[in-house]
């Protein structure tokens, strides 16, 4: 098989492309940022993204099949649904705030961005944290060394140097399945 073809099946078992599958239009994302500011019904999702009716109604589907949001009647409107996040959804609010921190730093406008998400408890801006080496120094890319995770598919294990040299990269501590597609 081609190096081509075989970077292709890889990329079908990339956790970032299946994300991407998902999350990665500008539609979707935008919907996304509205149910985490409280939205959950059609017509407001349509009216806060400024977004055609025929394409909303296949990015909800998208995320009800991906099971990011979910359909729920709403009892005094027969016919009628809510969309709400499931855990899923909710576990993506991280990299949601990564992106919306990268758009504010790089893209807001010089009166600074548009929404500014407040910790409820304390009502000051929330901190995003720093991603930090083990020695507690601030990451860098030039930091990262790129192996082969206990998932990796053959092409990626020859890739990225074929066995782990014994590192623990199975996953990472303190991850958590949560009903993930095998």
């Amino acid at each position: 098989m081609s190096s081509a073809k075989q970077g292709r099946l890889a990329n079908k078992e990339c956790s970032v492309a299946r994300a991407m599958e998902i999350v990665g239009d500008r539609w979707s994302i935008l919907i996304l940022r509205e149910a985490y500011y409280g939205v959950k019904r059609f017509d407001e999702f349509e009216m806060y993204v400024g977004i055609a009716p025929n394409i909303l109604s296949a990015r909800l589907k998208k995320l009800v099949t991906a099971g990011v949001m979910r359909r729920v009647p709403l009892p005094e409107h027969s016919g009628r649904y809510e969309y709400v996040l499931t855990d899923k959804g909710r576990d993506f609010f991280p990299a949601y705030l990564a992106l919306k921190k990268w758009g504010d730093d790089w893209l807001a406008e010089s009166e600074g961005p548009q929404v500014v998400f407040l910790d409820r408890a304390a009502g000051r801006p929330i901190e995003y944290p720093e991603l930090k080496r083990a020695d507690g120094k601030p990451l860098r890319l030039e930091d990262v060394e790129i192996v082969p995770g206990a998932g990796a598919v053959r092409f990626n294990r020859t890739r990225f140097g074929g066995a782990s040299g014994g590192r623990n990269v199975g996953k990472p501590v303190g991850a958590v399945s949560r009903g993930k597609r095998k």
